[in-house]
């Protein structure tokens, strides 16, 4: 299950990319979770898939589709990637910096 790996690699290379100023910090045995101003999204590996969780997920826009999962609770938001899929990292890039721009707006 090599490409578990792979896809959370390029993940965190887009997430790097979208906001040079991210922290990346690996709690909950292991998975990876980055913030500015507060939880940007994490990064879960599971046997048939990796998942991108957005913790303010709810409140962005989602012009490109790429939500796909936790659809339906109050906050977050979910991209479920599995083995073959291809990441659209123009528009994860945006959905990124959405996300930190809703996080350091007051």
């Amino acid at each position: 299950m090599i490409w578990r790996g792979e896809t959370l690699a390029r993940i965190r290379k887009i997430v790097k990319q979208a906001d040079p100023d991210v922290v990346e910090k690996w709690k909950y045995r292991g998975v990876p979770v980055w913030y500015h101003d507060g939880i940007i999204c994490t990064g879960e590996t599971y046997q048939d898939h990796v998942k991108m969780t957005f913790a303010t997920g709810a409140s962005l826009d989602n012009p490109s589709g790429l939500f796909n999962a936790t659809l339906k609770g109050n906050t977050w938001r979910a991209i479920d990637f599995h083995e073959g899929d291809k990441i659209n990292a123009k528009a994860l890039k945006a959905l990124i910096r959405e996300a930190v721009d809703l996080n350091t707006s007051d």
